[in-house]
């Protein structure tokens, strides 16, 4: 387990997914798509996103734990969530609502690029939304394509991004 803090004295740990994380995790998507999302998606689109109805907490578990995910807690809150693959792609970074702007985002991109810098990668990759684009831009990341997938048959706008990690 890895533990951070930042300047509010929160402290801000990270470990490995397990079982135990899937409810709080899933909770931790569905309010970060619907809240925090919801200032740059119609309501069409965060409902095509979430699709809160169709979420199985088994087959979120396996997802989860197929893509090496790891779990930042705030003083030992569930706080957010992020994954990387063996070839650097980041499919999901969360945070919940009442943790943004305290270092949960940072703190868990710090530690996925420590793995994959470990992992001797070249780059990380990720799609992103609207809302975390400005964030991954800060930390590096570039755009390379504007992508429109659709969802449920609604249109969504993400952002396929990378970050060189050679020379850095």
């Amino acid at each position: 387990m890895e533990s951070n803090t930042n300047t509010d004295a929160s402290v801000i740990d990270i470990h490995p997914y397990g079982r135990a994380d899937a409810a709080d995790t899933m909770a931790i998507f569905l309010a970060a798509v619907t809240e925090t999302a919801a200032a740059d998606y119609s309501p069409e689109q965060i409902q095509a996103w979430a699709r809160p109805e169709a979420r199985e907490l088994s087959t979120w578990h396996a997802a989860m734990h197929g893509r090496n995910s790891y779990v930042a807690t705030v003083d030992g809150e569930p706080a957010g969530f992020s994954d990387i693959d063996p070839q650097g792609y980041i499919d999901m970074m969360f945070v919940a609502p009442r943790y943004l702007r305290l270092g949960v985002a940072r703190q868990l991109l710090g530690h996925v690029e420590s793995k994959a810098r470990a992992d001797h990668l070249t780059a990380l990759t990720a799609d992103v939304s609207i809302t975390a684009r400005p964030f991954f831009e800060r930390h590096g990341f570039v755009v390379e394509a504007k992508q429109h997938p659709v969802m449920v048959g609604v249109q969504l706008t993400y952002y396929a991004m990378k970050k060189n990690l050679l020379g850095n």
